[in-house]
């Protein structure tokens, strides 16, 4: 399943909403060193329920916005 993504860190809580047809994460952590694209792959598998290790950053790794692929 592809997902895109639009990531907000730095934001004063944890979770993941839908607004307009898209999946918008909001994390405490910083975009720094990958620290928001690791917590971005955390709250997904919380999210759908699934492991960790089935969360693909397909495109925009330094990128607020992002496509995911759940395998």
């Amino acid at each position: 399943m592809i997902y895109h993504v639009l990531v907000k860190p730095g934001s004063s809580k944890d979770e993941v909403v839908e607004e307009n047809g898209e999946l918008v994460v909001r994390t405490r952590k910083k975009a720094h060193d990958g620290e928001a694209n690791t917590a971005v792959i955390k709250l997904l598998s919380e999210h759908f329920n699934t492991a960790k290790t089935r969360i693909v950053i397909k495109s925009g790794a330094t990128s607020r916005h992002k496509i995911i692929e759940i395998i």
